[in-house]
């Protein structure tokens, strides 16, 4: 079952939740960050998995700030909106406040709360580990796919276990990102040989690879398991 809710960042933004909910009790919940597209019909899809999974899985509409309902494809139109009319506008020390809203939402239901997202999203599962403590965000874990731009906060201390999944042919994400937080014991890092960008999200069919993407969700399940239950 899926709904929408809205939800108030504690800057008084308010933005939207793409909620599903599990059929019987949550075992934990999961906050699931966006791409640059939106939470989009892809990113609902991951929401409606984990809560197939027995998790509350909620997507918060980090583009609310902008524009509402923003739900961009993968084709020329929506790779165009996505790089230069939204991303030059995000914030990471912004976005963590949307995050925090849709993780406050999960906490205030009882449930322990894990934040996995996918290339900003995945960097957003990073900020959440090492800022969120400064917005009442403690996760009980994170998971990151494709990570772009983790270097610029590679200096941080995850408070929480991590776990990272990058492609080894990422031509976004250079081998020094990767390294540059293999210096904490509580991160786990996986990458996936002859793979790129954007390797887990079936909809993305130029850059989708099923074998590498049931590795990485299985282990990213595995993860939840271990940390929610």
């Amino acid at each position: 079952m899926s709904e929408w809710v809205k939800v108030t960042a504690s800057d008084g933004n308010e933005l939207s939740l793409y909620v599903a909910r599990p059929a019987g009790e949550a075992k934990g919940a999961v906050v699931v960050v966006q791409e640059i597209f939106g939470v989009n019909p892809s990113i609902q899809h991951v929401a409606d998995f984990y809560a197939s999974q027995g998790y509350l899985a909620v997507a918060p509409a980090i583009f609310d700030r902008f524009e509402k309902d923003v739900q961009l494809g993968y084709d020329a139109d929506g790779m165009k909106r996505a790089f230069e009319e939204f991303y030059p506008k995000l914030d990471p020390t912004v976005t963590v406040l949307d995050v925090a809203a849709a993780f406050s939402y999960c906490t205030q239901a009882g449930l322990k709360t894990a934040v996995l997202g996918f290339c900003y999203g995945g960097l957003m599962a990073w900020v959440s580990a090492t800022l969120g403590k400064e917005h009442a965000m403690v996760p009980a874990c994170t998971v990151g796919y494709y990570a772009g731009g983790i270097i610029k906060f590679s200096d941080l201390t995850p408070n929480c276990p991590v776990l990272l999944h990058f492609g080894a042919d990422d031509d976004h994400i250079g081998q020094e990102q990767v390294d540059s937080v293999r210096k904490y014991p509580e991160v786990e890092i996986h990458v996936y040989d002859g793979v790129g960008h954007a390797f887990a999200n079936p909809d993305r069919s130029s850059s989708y690879n099923a074998e590498a993407a049931t590795a990485a969700d299985a282990r990213s399940l595995q993860f939840l398991k271990t940390h929610l239950g």
